[in-house]
């Protein structure tokens, strides 16, 4: 008990827990008030009831004794807080010579454990520079993760916990595994402790612990979690591949498993998985599905995402079954099915693994391709094979390369036709067509070009819907959207607020699409397909076709805007549509890669 108290509590003017309280405030030592922060206690006057602390928050404040004791709380010396009055410009110092050095004084602090925003409560601003917190922070997390002085969450509303220091690198390689509560987090600790597999080699009951561990989390979430639940089991079969001690269990659940029992499935949820991590799961084919392994994995070809299907492209074709692959391809180019992922590899492959796929075809499925995503009302799924179209300059001319006249003058009148490319750009395309093919210069002259409108043509009843769609997006969409950013925008820190930037990108979309369907409404013609002619395929017509099988499909050839393909309704902008155009009873057209004649033409608006 301070000198000066003491004789108050004996005489018994004030109690003991009062006197060791009041010592608490002798001049020297450090408090901390809810709203003023830390404070360094400078002068007291016992007799007058007074007492002067230098807060954060309030320098050279004066308070009345009582009042100090009930609003504040004692402050050890070494607690970080005291640090800050007294030691500020050394943590600075830490903060850009050593960093977890500074993290871990801050969880001393407070218990051993703290919210990300609590810490940012606490540096922000004092000891690190606001501007230069999110890469300091950034440079932090990294070098915590490597000491292991702390367990980093991986979620903001997560704590950051500081580990033993007495403990061992297993055991915290251990801890944070035990401690992951997702299977990010999990595949994560998975790679850190394979990465320092040295600390594991001779300790087979961890070993087995993991594996149990890995098994029972896949097991109960990979319904919900496909993707990342394939990524633990994949760094689970690398973590055996290192290990010399322990086999798998028999009952273990394995790669190939997951494989047979989800099929096709399987293809939507590996885009997030890095190259490495699928080829690995490509490679488990084999044992789920026996001799059909190749039939299977060609299934989730156009499913993968860039990464996977350039991974299984290497796989069969190391494994000699390129035959297989090409046929693929060439059956699904043909019928213009093959997805822009997919068509982007073929090109980029084109001088190498592709060569044997790639001709004109290629390029004409790209334009049928891009014309389906522009009539669709979604997003844009082939922008990124758009923008390598127009900009590989020796795309086109290696797409022309051994065809016939008769394949480059088709090719270059649904480029010149097509409304996807701005009209500069498709100028520039059709100047990349002419100097490869010097004879499709007709096309562009102006005695001999094929004169294109500007507007399109479509049913009443898809331009009204057109007209709703429009009045949803500015009476709901575009206003929910606004209300979403100001929500999203009062949550703060707009660095790492996600929902913001989500918000943001959204009222992107949904202005584009505005604007987009604004000038289409303004340029389209409405048509009911009255009085159509039906000696030839027109606009408005019914059209039945048989093969040489005499097997029979019926398609419409309606407007723009008037697709239903599960009911074979087709533009007449679309590739097959515009085949179809002008064709007669007896006429024989390629249907989705197949020789087919007309048998029949009738209006499709008989009234």
């Amino acid at each position: 008990m301070h000198p000066e108290v003491a004789p108050l509590v004996e005489a018994g003017r004030i109690s003991e827990e009062i006197g060791t309280r009041l010592s608490q405030l002798a001049p020297g030592n450090y408090c901390l008030h809810k709203s003023w922060g830390a404070g360094k206690v400078l002068d007291w006057d016992i007799r007058g009831g007074k007492i002067t602390i230098n807060f954060e928050k309030n320098e050279d404040a004066t308070m009345g004794l009582q009042l100090a004791i009930s609003k504040t709380e004692q402050l050890d010396a070494d607690h970080f807080r005291a640090q800050k009055l007294e030691a500020m410009d050394e943590l600075r110092e830490l903060a850009s010579s050593d960093p977890v050095e500074l993290v871990r004084r801050t969880l001393k602090s407070n218990g051993g454990t703290m919210k990300i925003d609590q810490l940012e409560r606490e540096l922000i601003g004092s000891v690190v520079p606001e501007e230069n917190y999110k890469k300091w922070w950034d440079g932090a997390k990294k070098v915590l993760r490597e000491s292991r002085a702390a367990i980093v969450p991986t979620k903001r509303t997560e704590p950051l916990v500081l580990r033993d220091e007495n403990i061992s690198p297993a055991d915290s390689l251990l801890q944070d595994f035990e401690a992951a509560r997702d299977f990010k987090a999990k595949a994560r600790a998975l790679e850190a402790i394979i990465k320092d597999f040295k600390h594991f080699k001779d300790n087979a009951e961890a070993q087995e612990a993991i594996n149990k561990s890995i098994d029972e989390s896949v097991r109960k979430g990979m319904k919900l979690h496909l993707g990342q639940a394939l990524d633990l089991l994949v760094g689970r079969d690398e973590l055996m591949a290192a290990s010399d001690i322990i086999e798998l269990d028999a009952s273990a659940l394995r790669v190939s498993d997951i494989i047979a029992n989800e099929g096709t499935k399987i293809g939507e949820e590996l885009g997030s998985l890095p190259a490495a991590r699928q080829r690995m799961v490509f490679e488990a084919y084999p044992a789920a599905y026996g001799d059909a392994w190749v039939k299977e994995l060609l299934a989730i070809f156009d499913t993968v995402g860039p990464r996977g299907l350039a991974e299984i492209a290497k796989l069969l074709i190391e494994e000699s079954k390129s035959s297989e692959l090409f046929e693929f391809l060439r059956k699904h180019i043909g019928g213009r099915t093959l997805g822009a992922d997919s068509l982007l590899w073929v090109c980029r492959e084109r001088k190498k693994s592709a060569e044997p796929v790639f001709d004109v075809e290629v390029g004409n499925a790209i334009l049928s391709l891009l014309e389906r995503d522009v009539m669709d009302d979604g997003p844009r799924k082939s922008s990124r094979l758009q923008s390598y179209f127009m900009e590989d300059r020796g795309l086109i001319a290696d797409l022309l390369e051994g065809a016939d006249n008769n394949e480059v003058r088709n090719f270059a009148r649904k480029l010149h036709q097509s409304q996807i490319f701005p009209e500069l750009d498709r100028k520039s395309l059709m100047a990349r067509v002419i100097k490869a093919n010097p004879q499709s210069q007709e096309l562009v002259n102006s005695d001999g070009a094929e004169k294109k409108t500007d507007s399109v043509i479509s049913s009443w009843d898809s331009i009204a819907k057109r007209k709703e769609d429009l009045e949803d997006l500015i009476s709901n969409q575009i206003p929910q959207n606004r209300e979403d950013i100001k929500i999203a925008r009062s949550y703060g820190d707009l660095r790492e607020n996600a929902e913001y930037h989500m918000a943001k990108d959204h009222q992107k979309v949904l202005m584009r699409r505005q604007a987009d369907t604004e000038a289409a409404l303004a340029s389209v013609q409405g048509t009911d397909f009255s009085n159509v002619n039906t000696d030839e395929v027109n606009i408005g017509t019914v059209i039945a076709f048989e093969d040489a099988d005499g097997n029979s499909v019926t398609y419409t050839v309606l407007g723009a805007w008037d697709s239903d393909t599960d009911n074979n309704v087709i533009s007449y902008l679309s590739e097959l549509g515009n085949s179809m155009l002008g064709l007669k009873v007896g006429d024989s057209v390629k249907v989705q890669n197949v020789e087919m004649k007309v048998t029949s033409i009738e209006a499709y608006n008989k009234g």
